[in-house]
């Protein structure tokens, strides 16, 4: 044995630091990662850099090579990320102090300044942090509390998201989503006036709303009635005889079929009221 090291051993030496060298300069990039190899500070190329609909498989993964000792590697999430945001307080615009638990949903699409500017993942967060905050309180502060609980809150959100977008592509993110968890008042006497004023409000608009159906409907009846009138005055001008007639048909079915047979009359019947019996005029 000690022969064969002795015969052998530059060569066994030389396959040794040959197998270090090639270790040492292979990486594996996953799907779910970027790589960015870095040489003296500056980035220099990235592997499996994030392209949209580029489905896997095509994305440039697998085995790749770095100069061992001269550049390094930094893998960078591919995936969909969190930016949670701690509760704060925020003021809306009829002075009412909610508390806000909100979230986004970001992921880095250019890795390069992402390394350049941020450094890590953990960076852009403590970055877009602050930066959601005072984006949400600026649009939250525009708008009442009740417009959060109606459609006008999808478009606030979509405001929110579209400056926060613009503010994180300096640090290599694109934000996809954000999104409200809660706006709450806060517990106790401010929440109860609250409530009481919401109710309020609801139940003057709803008086308002009748009061308005009341006037309308009784707008509608009056011109129906002087429709009718008219149109009563155009027949009896036409035809008296046919007005008094039908006329006389109505009072008829009024007094006789109207009630439920208990009725009685006792009338002459030389009387006005059988004038149509008797052949009108007769």
């Amino acid at each position: 044995m000690a022969d064969v090291w002795e015969t052998y051993k530059l060569t066994i030496i030389a396959l040794i630091a040959l197998a270090v060298a090639f270790f040492s300069s292979v990486i594996v990039v996953a799907e779910t990662q970027q790589a960015v190899v870095i040489r003296t500070g500056e980035p220099v190329r990235t592997y499996n850099r994030f392209q949209p609909n580029v489905p896997y498989g095509q994305t440039n993964t697998g085995l790749r090579f770095r100069i061992p000792f001269i550049e390094r590697v930094q893998m960078i999430d591919k995936r969909v990320l969190d930016l949670d945001m701690e509760r704060q307080e925020v003021l809306s615009s009829d002075q009412q102090r909610l508390q806000v638990d909100a979230y986004a949903r970001f992921r880095i699409i250019d890795p390069v300044t992402m390394v350049e500017n941020a450094g890590s993942e953990e960076n852009v967060v403590l970055q877009l942090q602050p930066i959601l905050g005072s984006v949400l309180r600026q649009e939250l502060g525009r708008r009442t509390f009740a417009s959060m609980l109606t459609a006008e809150r999808g478009e606030a959100m979509t405001n929110i998201r579209n400056t926060l977008d613009r503010q994180a592509r300096q640090y290599g993110a694109q934000v996809i989503d954000v999104r409200v968890k809660r706006a709450d008042l806060p517990e106790g006497t401010p929440l109860e006036a609250a409530f009481r004023r919401m109710d309020t409000d609801r139940k003057q608009e709803a008086e308002t709303i009748r009061a308005r159906g009341a006037r309308d409907a009784q707008i509608v009846r009056a011109n129906a009635e002087a429709e009718a009138a008219r149109i009563y005055s155009d027949a009896y001008g036409k035809n008296p005889e046919f007005y008094d007639f039908y006329r006389a048909m109505q009072s008829y079915r009024s007094t006789f079929m109207g009630g439920e047979g208990q009725s009685s009359f006792i009338l002459d019947s030389d009387s006005e009221y059988f004038r149509q019996f008797r052949g009108g005029n007769r």
